[in-house]
């Protein structure tokens, strides 16, 4: 029987607190979305050293960078916006070491919200700090009221996201203030939102399968076709996308 491929999960992080220890946790959706797409789930915990991390990878053939609070955008030279909710310090820590390394092995990659976000500033492109300034004509990206507040999303067919959603009308999911400005080279965006703000993006490089959505497919408001997406990234490791992680086993 041939063997699932093994799926690495970034896990989310808070602190302790005066009624409680430090916590490291993990949505159950993108777990329970990646055994529903034929992988195994690997939690990955929050690791100091690069070595440590670099031997988690070794046994991995793909990862998944979840989603949650935003990053700090003082870390990439630009001011903190009062909307900015960081993540905890440890996670965001940690979270940027392991993407450098992915990028650097050039490791199968889907991120999911601030997980695409990552993607995309590590690899060279930026963010827009609070869409509702930046972008004041765009639809509301975030309701409070509304966990399953759905927005219409326009796909490039000639895409992965094309493969998953086709023609007709699509909504997706949308909990953001915070997007991406410009692409980083060597991507593509797949998927907007009407009012322009950028949804998907997608690798075009040859020797690397990664990709990124902001909303989020593994979500309790996600319909049955946006598990697609999970399927699509797995069955892309399943068959090799992409030959940098391979090139890498072969140079160890």
């Amino acid at each position: 029987m041939e063997r699932k491929p093994l799926i690495g999960l970034n896990s989310d992080y808070r602190g302790s607190r005066k009624d409680s220890a430090a916590v490291n946790f993990l949505w159950a959706g993108y777990p329970d979305s990646l055994v529903k797409a034929g992988a195994i789930p690997v939690m990955i915990p929050l690791l100091d050293d690069v070595d440590d991390i670099m031997s988690v990878l070794d046994i991995l053939d793909g990862v998944v960078m979840v989603g949650g609070s935003d990053l700090d955008p003082q870390r990439d030279g630009y001011m903190l916006h009062p909307s900015v909710r960081t993540m905890e310090r440890r996670r965001e820590d940690f979270d940027r070491r392991l993407m450098d390394l992915i990028i650097m092995r050039r490791m199968p990659v889907y991120g999911v919200g601030v997980g695409m976000q990552l993607l995309n500033v590590a690899s060279g492109g930026n963010l827009s700090l609070h869409i509702p300034e930046d972008m004041p004509r765009a639809l509301p990206h975030c309701d409070p009221s509304d966990p399953a507040h759905r927005h219409a999303l326009e796909v490039e067919l000639d895409s992965l996201m094309g493969r998953v959603y086709g023609e007709g009308e699509i909504r997706v999911n949308s909990q953001h203030h915070m997007a991406i400005d410009e692409v980083a080279p060597g991507f593509t965006v797949t998927a907007r939102c009407p009012d322009g703000v950028t949804e998907a993006i997608e690798c075009n490089m040859e020797d690397w399968f990664a990709l990124g959505t902001q909303f989020h497919p593994e979500n309790d408001s996600a319909s049955a076709l946006d598990l697609r997406i999970f399927e699509e990234f797995v069955e892309g490791v399943r068959e090799g996308k992409g030959a940098g992680m391979e090139a890498m086993r072969l140079v160890a």
